[in-house]
């Protein structure tokens, strides 16, 4: 079934060559979530789109034809754009990879578009390499949370208040669990600061992170994150 859209507020994720002078253009939309689109004609020299189809520049996009191949037909770019550099670049291609692998096509989420538009905000008022990590593991709790992949962190699976001081596992599909055997698990506190987003505290930062591999490891599956390996790289986060 052909359809047309006009005028939906849009991101750049990523781009690829099709053809001789087209590209495929990957796209969160607002009202229509992750969308793959061809932009005919995007790689001559001559055309308008080809210095507007780049990512975290503010887009109002419009598009016709069947699903499986949809036609780009304008891309206006709506002003207050972004100038990322060095670190805050790379992880702005980091959330990139995670809502290419993670979010399946056509499936909106206004929600997540508006998280992802504060986030690359953030990463751009951003300075000191240090000051990242909190901002990457927001995003992150809050995607899975947002695709219905996290289970509740401030309670037990049973619906049992947590202590701060005990110790406690996550099970994947079950949430907060009492402590396993052979596992170190995560303190209460960390958990009762990542469910209020809370990441002010070093232990909770570092505890968060190591949840947050573990819950995107078991989604991602076996192929890792290319950006993920160059950020660990450049700042081991």
């Amino acid at each position: 079934m052909s359809e047309k859209i006009d005028g939906d507020p849009a991101f750049v994720l990523h781009t690829r060559p099709w053809r001789e002078t087209s590209l495929i253009v990957d796209l969160l939309s607002r009202h229509h979530g992750r969308v793959g689109l061809v932009a005919r004609g995007a790689r001559r020299q001559t055309s308008g789109l080809k210095t507007r189809l780049i990512p975290f520049q503010p887009l109002s996009i419009s598009w016709f034809g069947k699903s499986q191949l949809r036609t780009l037909h304008a891309a206006e770019w709506q002003g207050g754009g972004l100038m990322l550099r060095g670190h805050a670049l790379m992880c702005g291609f980091y959330l990139n990879e995670l809502l290419l692998r993670l979010l399946p096509e056509g499936d909106a989420h206004e929600g997540l578009f508006d998280l992802y538009a504060a986030t690359l905000s953030a990463l751009n008022a951003l300075k000191a390499p240090t000051e990242f990590e909190p901002v990457l593991r927001r995003f992150e709790l809050d995607l899975l949370s947002e695709l219905g992949y996290a289970q509740p962190l401030g309670h037990l699976d049973n619906l049992d208040a947590l202590q701060p001081t005990r110790r406690y596992s996550y099970v994947v599909g079950h949430g907060v669990t009492p402590l396993r055997r052979d596992e170190p698990g995560y303190q209460g506190k960390t958990l009762l600061d990542l469910a209020a987003g809370d990441l002010s505290d070093p232990m909770t930062l570092a505890e968060g992170k190591i949840l947050m591999r573990a819950l995107l490891a078991h989604y991602l599956g076996d192929k890792p994150l290319a950006t993920r390996q160059l950020l660990i790289d450049l700042q081991k986060l």
